[in-house]
């Protein structure tokens, strides 16, 4: 027999479990330098720096983390589609 109380804590745990990935990922970074250009972005794919000849360039990083966000979201969508398709 289905018990629902089971499944909320499945789905608790599993919450709990993303947000520990999550800050983890939070205290990562990854540095990229390629040719006179530097990138710092954390593990959550957030743009911390954006250095061109040296010199921080916050348009481009602001720019940078707006396309990463559309991108996020987008995948989000279509992730929330397929389980929709799966759960009929």
């Amino acid at each position: 027999m289905f018990n629902p109380f089971k499944a909320l804590g499945d789905v608790n745990a599993m919450r709990k479990q993303a947000l520990q990935i999550q800050q983890a990922l939070e205290q990562e970074e990854f540095e990229v330098t390629k040719g006179n250009v530097r990138i710092v972005i954390s593990g959550n794919q957030n743009v911390k720096t954006v250095e061109i000849d040296g010199v921080q360039n916050s348009d481009v990083q602001a720019a940078l983390n707006e396309a990463i966000k559309k991108s996020q979201q987008a995948a989000a969508m279509k992730l929330a589609e397929i389980s929709k398709n799966f759960q009929q």
